[in-house]
C-alpha cells in the first residue's frame, strides 16, 4: 500500500543548474487488508557512513526487516568500498537483497505481498545525484532495477504506492503554480494529498530522509497537525528536541521546542492551500 515518492532539489545558481539535494518521503501507515492498521510503521531509512538513502512501499515485513540490516553492514563497512561508484553500490544491494530473499520462507502463505518495490538514493564523490527503483513482482518471482533521469529543475522522481494516482492527479495543479519546478511543490503536494486522501490504506504522519552535497543521510523531524514525529513516531516531552532539523507541512524549517518557523527561516507558503 503506501505513498512513498523521492524528489530532487536543483539549485539553478549554478554556470547550469546542478542538484543539490534528494529526498525520500512517505506515509507511515501499515495495513492489514481491510481488517486493520497501524500508523507508526518506518519507511524510510538511511546510512550514518555514505551518502545512501532508502524507502520501501508494497510487502511491508520483508524490506523493514532487511532494510535495517543493510543500512547496518553498510555503516560497518562490510558492504561497500570506500570507493565505489553509486552504480557499484546500487548492485551490491540488489545481491544481497536476492541473496537474503532466496532464505525467505516461502513455504508460508501470503508472507509476502503481490510486489515490493524499493527507493534507492545516492550521491558519489563528485556531488552527482543518483536515484533507483529497485522492484520484486510474486507473478514473476524476479528482481528488477531502474535509474530514473533527473530535469535541469526540481522535480518528483518516483511515486509509489497505492497513494500514487491521488498524488498524481493534485501534483497536475501543483505542477503548474507558482511553486513549479521546487522541491517544495513536491512535498507540498505530499502533505497535501496525505491529509485529504482518500486511499484508506495511506495514513499517519509524513516521514522524511534526504541528501544534501556534503554529509550523508539527514533524517527530519515532521510536525504534523500540531504534534512532532521522526520516522513516523510521535516524540514530546524530551529535553533534546533541536537534536534533529524539524520541518513543516510547508517544507519550512522551524523549532523542534515552539514547532513554529524559525526566525531566519524562509517561508515556504503553499498557494494552492493559502
Amino acid at each position: 500500500m503506501t505513498l512513498i515518492a523521492s524528489f530532487i532539489g536543483v539549485d539553478s545558481k549554478f554556470p547550469k543548474p546542478k542538484p543539490a539535494s534528494i529526498y525520500i518521503v512517505s506515509d507511515s501507515r501499515i495495513s492489514w487488508g481491510d481488517n486493520a492498521n497501524f500508523d507508526y510503521g518506518r519507511k524510510v531509512f538511511g546510512c550514518k557512513n555514505s551518502p545512501d538513502i532508502f524507502g520501501y512501499c508494497g510487502d511491508v515485513l520483508f524490506p523493514s526487516i532487511v532494510l535495517n540490516q543493510i543500512v547496518e553492514i553498510a555503516d560497518q563497512g562490510l558492504l561497500f568500498e570506500t570507493h565505489w561508484t553509486c552504480q557499484q553500490k546500487f548492485q551490491a544491494i540488489v545481491d544481497k537483497l536476492i541473496q537474503i530473499f532466496k532464505k525467505y520462507p516461502a513455504e508460508v502463505e501470503n508472507i509476502t505481498a503481490n510486489s515490493l518495490q524499493i527507493i534507492y538514493a545516492s550521491r558519489d564523490e563528485n556531488q552527482n545525484f543518483f536515484c533507483h527503483k529497485i522492484e520484486w513482482q510474486k507473478n514473476t518471482n524476479k528482481w528488477t532495477g531502474s535509474e530514473i533521469k533527473f530535469q535541469d529543475h526540481s522535480d518528483k522522481l518516483f511515486v509509489l504506492g497505492s497513494g500514487r494516482t491521488e498524488f498524481l492527479e493534485k501534483f497536475k495543479a501543483y505542477a503548474e503554480s507558482e511553486n513549479q519546478k521546487t522541491s517544495r511543490a513536491v512535498f507540498h503536494c505530499f502533505t497535501d494529498t496525505l491529509s485529504n486522501i482518500k486511499d484508506k490504506y495511506c495514513g499517519g504522519a509524513p516521514q522524511l530522509v534526504g541528501l544534501y552535497r556534503i554529509n550523508n543521510a539527514k533524517f527530519f523531524g515532521i510536525i504534523n497537525d500540531n504534534k512532532r514525529y521522526l520516522h513516523g513516531i510521535q516524540v514530546d516531552d524530551l529535553l533534546n528536541l533541536n537534536n534533529v532539523e524539524w520541518r513543516n507541512e510547508l517544507f519550512e524549517v522551524c523549532d523542534g521546542i515552539t514547532m513554529k518557523r524559525k526566525n531566519n527561516a524562509q517561508r515556504q507558503p503553499n498557494p494552492l492551500l493559502h
